[in-house]
């Protein structure tokens, strides 16, 4: 299941600076933000998917933090039902980065559509490509392809690109905990 090639790139970035950047639990475990350092790593290592050319220094990873937050805000929404909400969040992203489309052609790859804000930064570099991913998937009939994993004690981020459209876990270890937890309860109620 594919939007498209560049916006499948630019939703899983979005994904994935969600769950790099932003609070909550993971696995299990309460998820606190690591040093500037090591969020600058991360978010290098989830936009070099997008860009290879992706560096984010310490001093600009907390715009990237400030936006991951504001994309979490999307995804909860569509967990919980919410479309309108989800909708809203991301009108007001498109219209703070200003994204336009633009056809662009780089490292080797085919001409394909790259989405910058108005204003140059970093915030607006990624922000409005991440809103413009999460536009096309909200404007389209696979709008519930985007969760929070249902696993206790998680609230990672995850796109659905499975063909049955039926996952519920950012991870196949948060999957595998939540079997294993369900098997020892069948173990335990057994005479």
């Amino acid at each position: 299941m594919n939007f498209n090639s560049h916006m499948d790139v630019v939703v899983a970035s979005a994904v994935g600076l969600v769950n790099a950047l932003t609070e909550g639990e993971r696995r299990g475990r309460p998820y606190r933000l690591p040093d500037a350092t090591a969020r600058a790593e991360a978010a290098t290592e989830v936009l070099r998917a997008v860009s290879r050319r992706a560096e984010i220094t310490e001093s600009q990873v907390g715009e990237l933090t400030a936006i991951a937050r504001e994309l979490r805000v999307v995804f909860e929404a569509v967990a919980a039902g919410d479309l309108d909400a989800a909708a809203e969040q991301v009108n007001r992203l498109l219209e703070e980065t200003q994204a336009r489309p633009r056809l662009t052609r780089h490292d080797g790859e085919p001409w394909h559509i790259h989405f910058h804000g108005a204003r140059d930064g970093l915030a607006a570099e990624w922000a409005a490509p991440c809103a413009t991913g999460l536009a096309v998937v909200l404007g389209g009939e696979l709008y519930d392809r985007l969760g929070v994993c249902t696993a206790p004690h998680c609230d990672r981020v995850y796109v659905d690109t499975s063909r049955n459209g039926m996952r519920r876990f950012c991870s196949t270890a948060c999957q595998n905990r939540v079997k294993t937890a369900a098997f020892r309860a069948r173990a335990q109620s057994r005479p």
